[in-house]
């Protein structure tokens, strides 16, 4: 049941308004998620994390410094053979190893805690949008985009979150490796002198060119070959979602599925969810394949390829021992810095696919307001004057034509009893998602009472998980009504036997039937005590005893509410003041949903 606190959505202004479009490359989705940051109020902290990640990691950078010049004394003092020396140094390894040890320990608690903070923020920021009213709705209702919101929100961002934070982590700690252990490699090689065929070579750093043409080849030889892995992740994570809703739909409805005897049925369908997984992921195995042959061939040069660049100064006299082991560390600590691309290439490809699902799913719910623009909109107003719900001159656009009442205008005032009735397919539900607010395309007037005077009943009940007490409440808070308010109104609509079960909590989607799930809406809308209900087919669904209790509260502590049912004609028609009919004209108007404003992901992020 919709919330019966709170108007209509298209009948009050959107409370965050839309951002403007954005398209799918990365320095445009890159730039809205940053404006979210900005907007989070969880932004400080996560600024005061980010400075101290920068001072560990920093200090960290000089420790590693102090730690690699520490290899010239100490191998300087094994080649002489100096052992008061080589314990001296072995008490300077354990302080700055210790030093250094705190340091991780840091790190590592700022990393995670940086996650968490990082997960607070986006994920509350896309409850806040996508719960914004009526936009989750129009989302599911856009196509591909609002399939498996779940997924997005849930997996997609803690995923993003967590790469978003080691892939910065370990940019900025290579960056600040980098500058530091460039400068002690060009004094080192300043002066190195090349001997070639019987001439003098002086290149000034030599091991800065050196390191710098070895990692710039490899990262080249690693974008060419791992950047299939951008899109192969993109549909791996779009192909499990929907594996993944399959099961839950499945495990939803077992019942249904054992009384048919449709196991295998299902079975089939599951394996070709299944068999859509496997393929992406096949082409992803063979892709991270060839990309393995670049990075783990470049890990295993790398471990003799600094002391080929450094055995000329060594063997030329320019070096000493001690002196080319602390060049030979500290092109290996460049080495692993500028090789930070090559190492995390399908990492980044993994965060390039989550940041696109995220930043597309966050500027689709934007851009739900902006859904059926071109159609004209259903004009939405406070009753004024006389207290009565008005369709005026109503025509509502819908994807296979105009539904409209063959009856205008109408006025229904508190306590009457209208039936809406139509053919199959004249759009019943769509009348009423119309009166609602949710569907608003269309011409005509629609005037509504108070926020809360109207109280909306799907066909299908909602029950939240909780206590009982609170799925009664439902949408107000549980303390709002006293024990004896609750239980009278379980005794309304027959279902006493869970008096003593206020306070217990279940999913009581499960553990009632469909009838009793509807009957508990109806024991909620007797707590909250509307002044108009409109229904649609929800009394049509329900038993004669059952539906024969939900009248009997419109026609006693209910009486003076009126009520909309949008249902079947046979249904109870005596009960009923005024019939009312609904058609269809499938030449009128239609409403053009402009699917381009949140499709599916833009496929162009192959090509970066």
């Amino acid at each position: 049941m919709d919330d019966p606190r709170k108007p209509p959505a298209a009948a009050r202004p959107a409370e965050a308004p839309a951002e403007p479009a954005i398209d799918g490359s990365l320095p445009a989705q890159a730039w809205m998620m940053f404006r979210a940051f900005l907007a989070s109020p969880l932004r400080n902290k996560l600024i005061l994390l980010g400075v101290g990640l920068v001072a560990v990691i920093g200090a960290t950078a000089y420790g590693q410094v102090r730690l690699n010049a520490w290899n010239r004394p100490f191998y300087d003092a094994l080649a002489r053979r100096d052992g008061g020396t080589f314990l001296d140094q072995l008490v300077v390894f354990a302080v700055i190893a210790s030093a250094l040890l705190a340091l991780n320990v840091a790190q590592m608690w700022l990393n995670q805690m940086t996650k968490v903070k990082l997960r607070e923020g986006l994920v509350r920021d896309l409850f806040d949008h996508w719960l914004q009213p009526g936009r989750a709705f129009r989302l599911a209702n856009a196509g591909e985009i609002g399939v498996n919101p779940d997924q997005r929100i849930h997996e997609d961002a803690r995923h993003l979150t967590e790469l978003s934070t080691d892939l910065g982590i370990g940019l900025l700690q290579s960056s600040l490796l980098l500058g530091s252990f460039m400068g002690v490699l060009w004094i080192l090689s300043s002066t190195m002198t090349l001997h070639l065929n019987g001439r003098n070579l002086i290149i000034p750093g030599y091991l800065v060119w050196c390191a710098l043409v070895y990692a710039a080849t490899a990262s080249w030889l690693s974008w060419r070959v791992g950047r299939p892995l951008i899109q192969l992740n993109s549909d791996r994570y779009a192909r499990e979602a929907e594996l993944r809703f399959g099961l839950v739909h499945l495990n939803e409805h077992i019942d249904s599925v054992a009384l048919a005897r449709g196991e295998a049925d299902e079975e089939r369908r599951l394996n070709l969810d299944l068999d859509r997984v496997l393929a992406v992921m096949r082409r992803i195995v063979r892709a991270t394949t060839q990309l393995t042959w670049v990075t783990a061939g470049y890990g295993w040069f790398t471990i003799i390829a600094p002391i080929l660049v450094a055995a000329p100064g060594y063997f030329g006299g320019d070096l000493s021992f001690g002196s080319m082991m602390v060049a030979v560390g500290a092109f290996i600590q460049v080495q692993q810095a500028l090789r930070w691309f090559i190492d995390n290439f399908s990492t980044i490809a993994d965060w390039r696919a989550t940041l696109l699902r995220v930043a597309s799913f966050r500027q689709a719910v934007l851009t739900m307001d902006e859904l059926g623009k071109s159609t004209s909109r259903i004009e939405f107003v406070p009753v004024s004057g006389e207290d009565k719900l008005q369709l005026e001159d109503l025509e509502i656009a819908t994807p296979g034509g105009c539904t409209m009442l063959s009856e205008t205008p109408v006025a229904i005032a508190p306590g009457e009893r209208v039936l809406i009735v139509g053919e199959p397919g004249t759009g019943k539900t769509m009348l009423f998602r119309a009166i609602a607010g949710l569907w608003p395309w269309g011409t005509g007037r629609i005037a509504l009472p108070h926020e809360d005077h109207v109280v909306f009943v799907p066909r299908r009940a909602y029950v939240p998980p909780g206590t009982l007490r609170a799925a009664l409440a439902y949408p107000a808070t549980q303390t709002v009504f006293a024990d004896a308010d609750l239980v009278a109104a379980l005794e309304r609509v027959g279902m006493e036997r869970l008096s003593e079960s206020l306070d217990s909590s279940a999913r009581w989607d499960h553990e009632l039937s469909e009838d009793e799930q509807q009957s508990l809406v109806f024991a909620r809308v007797s707590l909250h005590k509307p002044r108009w209900v409109v229904i649609d087919e929800a009394l049509d669904a329900l038993d004669d005893e059952a539906s024969g209790r939900i009248l009997a509260l419109f026609k006693g502590p209910l009486a003076d509410v009126a009520v909309i049912n949008i249902g079947r004609p046979d249904g109870h028609r005596q009960f009923y003041g005024r019939v009312l009919h609904l058609v269809k004209d499938p030449d009128g108007r239609r409403f053009e949903c402009h699917r381009h404003l949140a499709t599916a992901e833009p496929r162009r992020v192959a090509a970066e």
